[in-house]
């Protein structure tokens, strides 16, 4: 294949799995890596965070960085490419259009009507542009699982649950015996 070929085929994997996927990992500095909830627009992705919305990890404009994308399917990385980061400044025209995507698909904001004046206020918007050809796709990811710790959070996990509880929700199941045939005469 030719060279552009090649480079165009990389862009559309890219592009495909971000539009596909609305969660992808970032690296950061000390090489591990966080989900990040992410829309594809314009030819880029495009994330809010900080304020009450996802923690950006320390992104800042001008950084590069990598991002990963899973398959849809088998749930495995797919592909693997490196962005740089811009930061649209409150306002803009380009802040403007991306944060109309975003609201769109946040699905489960708790101000839906006000989210843009929120984010102006106390979030910042960020593009992560594509810089290059993908470092990892199918046919050259590595082969470890990339098993993390878990982040350090001060919640807890559940405690395990009452033994009546099963009964209170579900109810007791009546005998089937008890419901069926019971106007119906015995045979012999």
């Amino acid at each position: 294949m030719t060279e552009v070929r090649v480079e165009l085929l990389d862009r559309a994997l890219v592009e495909e799995s971000a539009k596909k996927s609305g969660l992808l990992w970032v690296q950061l500095p000390d090489r591990t890596e966080r989900p990040l909830w992410q829309v594809w627009h314009d030819g880029a992705v495009t994330v809010v965070g900080e304020g009450a919305e996802q923690p950006l990890h320390g992104l800042v404009d001008g950084q590069s960085t990598v991002l990963t994308a899973r398959s849809k399917d088998k749930g495995g990385r797919l592909v693997a490419w490196p962005v740089r980061v811009e930061e649209l400044p409150p306002h803009s025209e380009a802040w403007t259009a991306a944060v109309e995507e975003l609201k769109a698909k946040r699905l489960n904001s708790p101000d839906h009507a006000t989210v843009t004046d929120r984010w102006a206020a106390e979030s910042r918007v960020l593009r992560l542009v594509a810089v290059g050809a993908s470092v990892a796709g199918p046919g050259s990811m590595p082969d470890g699982s990339h098993a993390a710790a878990p982040v350090p959070t001060p919640a807890t996990t559940r405690q395990p649950v009452p033994a009546a509880l099963p009964r209170l929700l579900f109810g007791r199941r009546r005998r089937r015996n008890a419901t069926v045939g019971r106007n119906e005469p015995e045979q012999s």
